[in-house]
């Protein structure tokens, strides 16, 4: 509860984390597909259902915040996957490798950022 009073107070620029996240999102909801978004849900399933909205937001935020960066004209499987590192803990990174490699999606892209 303390974490996420801390993520809504506004920053040097003016917005919280969240204000941010949220404004990601919103930027980069037309580029995602049904196929993505199940990849994503995919992905969030091992979170408890209690916080899995929150964690997908998260994710989805560093997603979107990636897509705006490289003018991406749709959401990838690669952004999906990055994003996913980047936003979460190296201890969520073993669900990722585990489902990648049962989608049979290569992880050799991935090692710098799993390191």
């Amino acid at each position: 509860m303390f974490r996420k009073f801390l993520k809504r107070l506004p920053k040097e620029d003016g917005k919280s984390i969240l204000d941010w996240q949220e404004h990601y999102i919103n930027q980069t909801i037309h580029l995602w597909n049904e196929d993505q978004k199940k990849l994503l849900n995919e992905l969030v399933a091992p979170v408890p259902e209690l916080f899995r909205d929150v964690a997908k937001e998260k994710i989805a935020g560093k997603i979107g915040e990636l897509a705006l960066e490289e003018n991406a004209s749709t959401m990838s499987q690669d952004l999906i996957i990055r994003g996913y590192i980047i936003a979460t803990p190296k201890r969520d990174h073993k669900w990722l490798i585990k489902t990648l490699k049962k989608k049979n999606i290569d992880i050799e892209p991935y090692q710098a950022l799993l390191a």
